[in-house]
């Protein structure tokens, strides 16, 4: 079997992975508050993660993993989001527009990190789901001595679990110099974080012991972790802005909940996102969704091509140059499957090995993808595509798909050659070139390259070709 390194957030060491259970290997990944689009830097640990999923799966088989994604469906952003939109006049109760904006969310989600072609989890559940489990969980943290009740609200007594700040590296004095810590009136010590909170009666709130309320968000992830996976379980991960303090105080709290359990063996963290080499923010105007890219014609593929080309725990400059370089890799990938390759053959043939030892190793995947370079050059079209699907590029269908449409434009291509060809000869007798350049600037228009010389007419497919384009010059 295939021995797996990992750098463990916990112990800053890489460590080899020993599962607790060989039969059911186990994951936790934080995912998203549902109150808007999916913006880049959120899709980078889910793409980090599904190459560890497809590892994982590889190694100890399809159905010996348990891979868990949350949804936060309660939180004030949602809320702030749904009354935004009652007061601009939207119909139903602030109730109603919050469920029609979490689901609506959801459904954005999942068709934008399926476009990266990422599987769906195992479970993704619900916060909403599982708030008798969380006030369960808050109500023994209390008997024992680990959370208090004050003004309606829980807290978790952070000095009663000397680890806290293990994870971090971070002493408690730092965390509240560089923190933005909350002053309450009702708080024991300035670091302790809320399990439970009030509502009013026009936002979403449930009865406890401790009144009607909702969830802190620390306590929504170790609750659904510990119903779906147990006390203790293999791999937590999510990104580096996550470790501290929503990482650290889930282990403070699931620690204290079921002591001696462990919770999560290994931690994994993700690096930020950068676009040109800058912070992405709003005020830069260089901040956009997943769905903005796709909307403007990059495709799914080719966002996951250029994060897959940098170590997950280094940051990642998303830039223009790394996209079209992304796009012309893929274009010369299919082009070696079309001529090289069969399909039926690539569907039984294992990953190439280099890419499996290269994932092993602490996921690099950009060290993986100089597999797909190897196939290209020795112009093994089989095992190119077997890896493509292997590390999600493109899976079975989308793969076949993107052969047929390259086939098809190929053939709209020679179509057009010939026709630019012949209008070109017509022009030389003529003098009027005007058919010859409307029609050179409509390839132009549509990514294509024009190649125009004494030997005849070539046009070549570059970075940004659209084929929709040329549809109406057929």
């Amino acid at each position: 079997m295939v021995e797996i390194r990992l750098t463990n957030s916990k112990t800053r060491r890489k460590e080899a992975f020993a599962p607790l259970d060989l039969d059911n290997v186990r994951m936790y990944v934080c995912g998203p508050t549902v109150y808007d689009r999916a913006h880049l830097g959120n899709a980078r640990p889910v793409v980090v993660f599904d190459v560890l999923y497809r590892l994982l799966r590889h190694v100890y088989g399809d159905g010996a993993v348990t891979y868990v994604r949350n949804f936060t469906d309660v939180d004030d952003k949602i809320n702030a989001t749904a009354l935004a939109r009652k007061e601009a006049g939207a119909a139903g109760t602030l109730e109603d527009l919050i469920r029609k904006r979490t689901e609506e969310t959801i459904g954005w989600y999942h068709a934008d990190m399926d476009a990266l072609g990422t599987l769906r989890p195992t479970h993704e559940p619900r916060a909403t789901g599982f708030i008798p489990q969380m006030v369960a969980m808050i109500g023994g943290l209390i008997e024992s001595g680990h959370a208090y009740e004050a003004e309606g609200h829980v807290l978790f007594s952070v000095s009663s679990y000397p680890e806290y700040g293990a994870l971090s590296g971070r002493t408690v004095e730092d965390m509240i110099a560089g923190a933005r810590v909350e002053v309450a009136p009702y708080k024991r010590d300035p670091m302790d974080f809320v399990l439970w909170k009030p509502s009013t009666d026009d936002l979403p709130g449930w009865e406890s012991p401790w009144g009607r309320g909702r969830p802190g968000w620390h306590i929504e992830c170790s609750a659904m972790a510990d119903e779906l996976l147990g006390a203790a379980f293999d791999i937590h991960g999510g990104g580096i802005d996550l470790q501290f303090p929503h990482h650290e105080n889930e282990i403070a709290q699931s620690c204290c909940a079921r002591p001696g359990a462990g919770f999560a063996s290994v931690w994994l963290h993700n690096e930020m996102l950068q676009v040109e080499g800058k912070k992405m923010s709003k005020s830069l105007g260089n901040f956009f969704t997943v769905r903005d890219l796709l909307d403007q014609g990059v495709p799914g593929e080719v966002i996951r091509f250029v994060f897959l080309g940098t170590h997950y725990r280094k940051p990642m400059d998303w830039t223009a140059e790394r996209r079209f370089t992304a796009e012309s890799k893929i274009d010369g990938y299919l082009a070696t499957i079309e001529q090289f390759g069969d399909l039926a053959k690539a569907k039984s043939l294992p990953p190439m090995q280099a890419i499996v030892e290269a994932l092993s190793d602490d996921l690099n995947t950009a060290l993986a993808l100089t597999g797909l370079d190897a196939s290209a050059r020795s112009t093994d079209g089989s095992q190119l595509a077997r890896d493509m699907v292997f590390l999600g590029i493109h899976d079975w269908t989308s793969l076949e798909a993107a052969l047929t449409d390259r086939s098809s434009s190929k053939a709209g291509l020679e179509a057009l050659a010939t026709r630019l060809g012949d209008a070109r000869e017509t022009a030389m007798i003529s003098k009027d070139f005007g058919e010859v350049d409307a029609l050179k600037s409509a390839l132009v228009a549509a990514g294509v390259e024009v190649r125009m010389s004494k030997a005849g007419v070539e046009l070549v497919p570059g970075p940004g070709f659209d084929p929709a384009k040329l549809e109406g010059l057929l």
